[in-house]
């Protein structure tokens, strides 16, 4: 007996057929990609990364690493210090610079601080893409995603290579952490916070910073 096949039904049936062909190449290709192996990043020496230093890049361990977590609050607040220590700085007559993420290597790597102040006679005479040494005033906008341990390790390692006084901002915890040295200083919200060791007179509301 021939059973006559509807049209319609040959046609579904090719419909199909296609649809899991394209099925079965796209199920290849996720197979593919999950057995490409990455290549290990490449270890970058100091003096490349000083040739050409990327934006919003650190050199740490040999590696780059992205400075993440950059918000308006942080961006703000980073922006303020910068102002405050500034003005400051032009009213007191103390002279030197106040700058922003401008590369500097420590005894290990090549960080970028969020605000730091340059004391006058260690201004350079050229145009230096790398300071040789941490700044002698050091500040960081902390994010939520940064991880404490690195952090006061970061802080540490600013210390060890000259700098003489470091802070901490958390706009979110509205708290400000000074390390001069010797010891950590705990500014809180409705305190006063103030420089310890360099560009000294500067004094200003947690609250009015970190607002």
């Amino acid at each position: 007996m021939v059973i006559a096949i509807s049209p319609i039904l040959a046609d579904k049936s090719e419909e199909l057929q296609q649809v899991e062909q394209v099925q079965q190449v796209q199920e290849l290709e996720q197979v593919q990609e999950l057995e490409q192996v990455q290549e290990p990043q490449k270890a970058l020496s100091l003096e490349e990364f000083i040739a050409h230093p990327p934006e919003r890049m650190e050199w740490v361990d040999g590696q780059l690493v992205e400075k993440t977590g950059i918000s308006f609050k942080h961006g703000r607040t980073q922006a303020k210090l910068a102002l405050y220590w500034g003005n400051h700085n032009n009213s007191s007559g103390q002279g030197g610079e106040v700058i922003t993420e401008v590369l500097c290597r420590t005894q290990k790597q090549g960080r970028k601080p969020d605000v730091a102040y340059l004391t006058p006679e260690l201004i350079p005479t050229d145009n230096l893409t790398i300071f040789p040494q941490s700044f002698p005033l050091i500040a960081e906008v902390v994010s939520p995603d940064d991880s404490a341990e690195k952090l006061f390790a970061k802080a540490q390692e600013y210390l060890e290579s000259g700098c003489q006084e470091v802070w901490l901002l958390f706009p979110e915890a509205k708290l400000i952490l000074v390390n001069n040295g010797q010891r950590w200083l705990l500014f809180n919200a409705g305190e006063i916070v103030s420089t310890q060791n360099v560009l000294l007179g500067f004094s200003v509301a947690v609250n009015e910073l970190l607002a």
